[in-house]
């Protein structure tokens, strides 16, 4: 797929709400942690940990170089991220499937 300028909002609440790097969410997508959440699709994977490889491929893109479908999962990822900040657990986020899920997502709740 070639090139395509993302669209602004959606560039810039991706950038905003996806706070992990490109190498921490790679390490994050190796722990066991990482792999225990989220749905399956039946291949073995979670949704949420091949969203987080696809984040970390955009992420390492320069912006110029981003396609389509790179800006098509930019806008899943916000609405993703969005709808499940919402819903966090009153005690023990750290240790929480939804954080643990979130991080697939490229967010960590508790990252300042």
């Amino acid at each position: 797929m070639s090139a395509a300028t993302p669209n602004p909002e959606i560039y810039a609440e991706f950038k905003r709400q996806v706070n992990m790097t490109a190498t921490e969410l790679r390490h994050w997508l190796t722990t066991e942690e990482s792999k225990s959440v989220g749905q399956d699709d039946g291949d073995g994977e979670s949704v949420g940990h091949k969203s987080g490889k696809h984040i970390v491929q955009i992420l390492e893109k320069k912006k110029a170089d981003l396609t389509a479908a790179d800006e098509a999962h930019m806008h899943k990822v916000h609405s993703y991220i969005s709808r499940h900040l919402a819903q966090g657990p009153a005690a023990d986020k750290e240790h929480s499937r939804w954080r643990y899920s979130l991080m697939n997502w490229g967010h960590d709740p508790l990252k300042k």
